[in-house]
């Protein structure tokens, strides 16, 4: 763990990230001010020599991503639980999709969902422009810009930290994706790096898409007010104003601030879609959707690892390079925050979730827009609209609802939408930001939150002002490298505590009926007895005092005679007995009896009256292990009932060491633990 020397006294900062993650945001804030137009100059430089020279890195890096995460998903490690094996999902699914969607990439939905295919069907990477078969490719690298491939960086991130989080209760940081490599090495130097670069990508990702949404709330506003000028100075007011009710969000927290605004954020979003769907080509839509669908399952391969190594055009590096970068520049902060959002779901819950319900939204949204813009081209002869597309690509959406009913009102709402989609994002990067740089803390003061989401604010200002869109590009493509490689690090780092989770499981594959059958001939009384009674808390409490903590000491005292280090403890305002096996350089064994409320079942005690509030409960004795609870009760087990149990469990547990040789030693904290249900 990092030594308290190492925290900003009153704050949660952890000095060795925070400080050189400042510094750095801060020279180049500094720098880009004191020189835009050499800054502009250096970021187009830059820009040109990443694309022509780590192009293919890129590419291979995100296949590989997404090969890695649809893998996992399908073989047995997907039931396994992000948190212990009792652990529930702490949102339910539409907060769930709501929360992880907006942080996702609405805005970019909102912004490119009509101007890519428009400028892909004008100006098309191959072939000839303005053409049939120039609209059918446009929809199809909308749909790979924006379909697996981007869920597969954000959803990677995510799983490993929310694995290594809530299951094995490393911080919620992305040193932790190290552990399996490097031990406890992450509390070190290479764990502060790893978090700082987190840091700037996250940064730099998020003041693309913040400058992304002023630029498209700038053109709404002149649509709407012809008035307010399409200019720079307008832009940065929005910063300012919209950074400013971020923070007001990021105060209230995640539940009261966020969660709220997420939900008015898909409710919004699917309620313009449907106006579009309805008021447009809908048969036309429905038949694109499904024809696109097919081209891109079936092309998917071949341009995932096409690169245009042909060509001398810079279209790859404008387009697919730049938002799969921007995407791994963003993807700490994406992917933290589904971490947060995500305890209690199995891997494969997480994997579908994250990844398939998103991108069949993604393929319905650009169908939806992109396809009624080139129809509006093709068959209604709009063809004006290519032009003012080009011209700036942040009216295409308020061109397009130009030409469909209500378009004044609905046009107002896009704007509140792209607000509300730019706050969301500013108040979500802010807290994992200050997570990031407090080393995974999971509470830390208001000013922190503020810093961050002003500092944010602060890098879009500045790399505005600096070059406009180029230079937020840059800025994402620049820091997505080094993330890169950390990512399959991280990815490598999850497989082998997979691995070793196998091992574990292996282990612990005896039955129940296994160990009863183990017992003497008068056992199954007593759980039969356990089955039908409903012990009060009273009960359960003195037996867990009088026969389970002393039953642990005597296999603490016989194990200590043996040479091995072992702890008995018992906490008397919980009722929990908890006994540890210490082996150096191995993971410990827990064995642990916690008191559990339970609500009495209707059936228990029909004759007596039930309390409409649940109120009436009964307790259970149940057994938890380092890897979460086992859900069964040894309550009425006699002294030697329970040293059998003890026993039993931690000879699966030294069959876990013997069939796990080699493979690094997992020693890390245990997961956080569930309330008790009631």
């Amino acid at each position: 763990m990092q030594n308290n020397n190492q925290i900003l006294r009153g704050s949660t900062v952890l000095i060795p990230v925070f400080i050189p993650a400042v510094i750095v945001i801060g020279l180049m804030v500094i720098g880009t001010i004191s020189n835009p137009t050499l800054a502009g100059e250096l970021f187009s430089v830059t820009l040109t020599y990443i694309t022509q020279n780590f192009g293919w890195f890129y590419m291979l890096a995100v296949a590989i991503f997404l090969v890695f995460i649809v893998s996992i998903c399908f073989t047995q490690w997907g039931l396994i639980k992000l948190g212990p094996d009792h652990a529930e999902p702490e949102y339910s699914f539409p907060s769930w999709f709501a929360m992880l969607f907006s942080a996702g990439y609405g805005i970019a939905l909102l912004f490119f969902g009509v101007a890519e295919p428009v400028l892909h069907y004008a100006l098309p990477p191959e072939g000839p422009a303005l053409t049939v078969d120039a609209a059918k490719q446009a929809m199809q690298i909308a749909f790979f810009h924006w379909g697996f491939h981007i869920w597969a960086i954000y959803g990677l991130v995510g799983l490993v930290l929310a694995y290594f989080a809530f299951r094995h209760g490393l911080p919620l940081s992305m040193r932790s994706t190290l552990y399996p490599l490097i031990g406890d090495k992450i509390y070190g130097p290479a764990g502060h790096a790893v978090d700082t670069f987190a840091i700037l990508g996250t940064t730099f990702g998020l003041a693309t898409t913040l400058g992304l949404s002023v630029a498209q709330i700038n053109a709404g506003l002149n649509y709407l007010w012809p008035t307010i000028p399409v200019a720079t100075w307008v832009q940065v007011t929005c910063i300012i104003v919209i950074t400013a009710l971020a923070t007001i969000s990021v105060v209230a927290g995640m539940d009261k601030g966020i969660k709220r605004l997420s939900l008015l954020n898909m409710i919004l979003a699917v309620s313009l879609m449907l106006f579009v769907f309805v008021t447009g080509p809908t048969v036309f839509i429905l038949n694109t959707f499904m024809q696109n669908t097919g081209s891109y399952l079936s092309n998917i391969v071949e341009r995932t690892f096409n690169l245009q190594a042909y060509t001398s055009s810079g279209w790859i590096g404008n387009w697919t390079l730049f938002i799969f970068a921007w995407t791994i520049a963003w993807a700490p902060f994406v992917g933290l925050f589904i971490a947060k959002i995500s305890r209690g779901r199995t891997i494969r819950q997480f994997v579908v979730g994250v990844m398939f319900v998103p991108t069949i939204f993604t393929f319905l949204w650009f169908s939806v827009f992109g396809d009624t813009a080139l129809h509006m081209i093709m068959v209604e002869g709009y063809t004006s609209l290519i032009d003012q597309v080009q011209a700036d690509h942040a009216v295409a959406l308020f061109q397009l609802l130009e030409r469909l009913p209500l378009s004044g009102i609905v046009s107002f709402l896009a704007v509140v939408l792209i607000s509300t989609f730019f706050v969301t994002s500013a108040d979500s990067g802010a807290l994992v930001v200050d997570s990031l740089a407090s080393g995974g803390a999971a509470k830390s003061p208001v000013w922190q939150r503020v810093f961050w989401a002003s500092l944010s604010g602060l890098v879009a200002i500045t790399l505005l002002v600096a070059g406009g869109l180029s230079a937020l590009q840059t800025a994402s493509i620049v820091s997505a490298l080094p993330f890169a490689i950390i990512m399959l690090i991280a990815a490598v780092g999850m497989w082998r505590a997979l691995v070793i989770e196998s091992h574990h499981e292996v282990s612990l594959q005896q039955s129940m009926q296994g160990r009863h059958h183990k017992e003497g001939p008068g056992f199954w009384k007593k759980r039969l007895a356990n089955l039908v009674d409903f012990p009060a808390k009273a009960d359960v409490s003195r037996f867990i005092a009088n026969t389970v903590y002393p039953s642990m000491q005597r296999v603490e005292q016989e194990l200590e005679q043996q040479g091995w280090e072992a702890t008995v403890a018992f906490d008397q305002e919980q009722y929990r007995a908890r006994f540890e096996v210490f082996k150096k350089g191995q993971l410990e064994f827990v064995y642990e009896v916690r008191l559990r409320a339970y609500a009495m079942p209707d059936f228990a005690y029909p004759e007596m009256s039930r309390d409409v509030d649940g109120d009436k409960h009964y307790y259970r004795a149940e057994v938890f292990l380092r890897r979460g609870g086992q859900a069964y009760d040894v309550y009425g087990y006699d002294s030697q009932d329970i040293i059998s149990d003890i026993l039993d469990q931690f000879e699966k547990y030294m069959h876990f060491l013997h069939v796990s040789p080699g493979i690094l030693p997992w020693k890390m904290e245990e997961p956080e633990e569930e309330k008790p249900q009631s």
